[in-house]
């Protein structure tokens, strides 16, 4: 995190919330008459967007007015917890043939017929 951001944040800044991860969330007034308050979140570690959940998404890009509750929504059983995007560490997808996981496709089936133009 910038030093300015820092500042910015300790001067003018309220404090919202926080997500599950650790994630801080901050709203300021609008410095310009007629525009929307400013939102913004300080990331716990690496700063990456895909480390946050929907809930806090919707009320960072004002889909949603109010913030997220305390403890969230309830849950239903067919929802999967929030992953952040794990691409280039060791638990990225990787399909069978990825180079990192031997190189070794399934042969083809025999059964593909480019398409020509007719003439």
């Amino acid at each position: 995190m910038t030093l300015a951001t820092r500042l910015y944040t300790w001067l003018r800044g309220t404090y919202v919330g926080a997500d599950p991860y650790g994630n801080l969330y901050y709203r300021a007034p609008s410095r310009i008459q007629g525009r929307k308050e400013r939102r913004w979140v300080i990331y716990k570690g690496e700063p990456e967007a895909s480390k946050v959940p929907a809930e806090w998404h919707g009320w960072l890009h004002y889909t949603v007015e109010d913030p997220p509750k305390e403890g969230g929504r309830p849950r239903y059983p067919w929802q999967k917890e929030h992953l952040p995007n794990l691409t280039g560490t060791p638990a990225a997808y990787r399909p069978a043939g990825h180079t990192l996981e031997g190189g070794k496709r399934q042969p083809a089936t025999g059964d593909y017929e480019p398409w020509t133009p007719p003439s």
